[in-house]
């Protein structure tokens, strides 16, 4: 059975740091955590960083130059977050993803680590 767990959320202080982890583990088949999501409340999920085929991250334009995504392997993501804003208050989301032969691509989630920022 998949597991996504995230870990590092906390209360912060704006302007200040925090680092996320997210690590998979759990299938027989190939497995990647791929990208961070983050939902507010009463607001959609949205992403936040991913890294794509190739290497290539991509970020949301509003978290553009302080937050950096980084991958250990195909199973450990972490995001690197500096010069946090309240706006950045969410419960963020890793995504890993199940390539299975001849069957496709499944998403998988983890449970989420609560970002509180304090302004």
């Amino acid at each position: 059975q998949v597991q996504v767990v995230e870990s590092g959320g906390g209360l912060v202080q704006a302007g200040g740091s925090l680092r996320l982890s997210c690590s998979a583990s759990g299938s027989i088949f190939s497995i990647n955590v791929v990208g961070w999501y983050r939902q507010a409340p009463g607001k959609q999920r949205e992403l936040v960083a991913r890294i794509i085929s190739g290497g290539i991250t991509e970020y949301a334009d509003s978290v553009k130059g302080r937050f950096t995504i980084s991958r250990d392997n195909a199973k450990m993501l972490y995001l690197q977050m500096n010069s946090v804003i309240p706006e950045d208050t969410a419960v963020y989301y890793c995504n890993a993803v199940v390539k299975i032969p001849l069957r496709g691509e499944y998403d998988y989630w983890g449970q989420g680590t609560q970002v509180t920022v304090s302004s």
